[in-house]
């Protein structure tokens, strides 16, 4: 796989569907990994669209300076970030919380993917500011958890 180079992180990128993908060749295989992708991807979408993220609001950009600044279901999240390329591993630190997440090249942009239980933080730490239901970030866990090294997240384009 090819893999995000730190010059090609940065940028604005836009939310365009749910992104995901298994940590390892190994259980992408052994999960009959595509059509698993394509699942979880279908599952997400009414779920990210009740949290209220879309093109429009659910944004990040990374700057040369090692700064971010994101727009999650249009709440704002900044800080510093750090990249690994060996890794695809982003460490994002910013003044609502912390979390990593790993930088994955796309057809036509890169999926920024998080472990399941990173990815809920975020979105319950986002989604909490404008009250929402907690069904919703339920759902989102169930899915990230169904399947062995899922990573789950958004698929970004500029």
């Amino acid at each position: 796989a090819i893999k995000v180079s730190k010059q090609s992180l940065i940028g604005t990128w836009k939310y365009s569907q749910p992104g995901c993908a298994f940590t390892s060749e190994k259980l992408l295989a052994q999960a009959g990994g595509e059509i698993v992708a394509s699942n979880v991807k279908t599952k997400l979408q009414p779920t990210y669209q009740k949290v209220g993220i879309n093109a429009s609001n659910t944004q990040v950009t990374f700057n040369q300076d090692g700064t971010f600044s994101a727009k999650i279901a249009g709440k704002a999240w900044s800080g510093t970030y750090k990249y690994d390329e060996n890794t695809c591993k982003i460490t994002m630190s910013g003044l609502l919380l912390n979390v990593n997440c790993y930088a994955k090249l796309n057809t036509n942009g890169i999926g920024l993917l998080f472990e399941g239980k990173k990815l809920l933080t975020l979105i319950q730490t986002m989604s909490a500011l404008s009250g929402n239901n907690n069904t919703t970030i339920k759902t989102i866990g169930d899915v990230a958890s169904s399947y062995n090294g899922l990573r789950v997240g958004f698929d970004m384009t500029k």
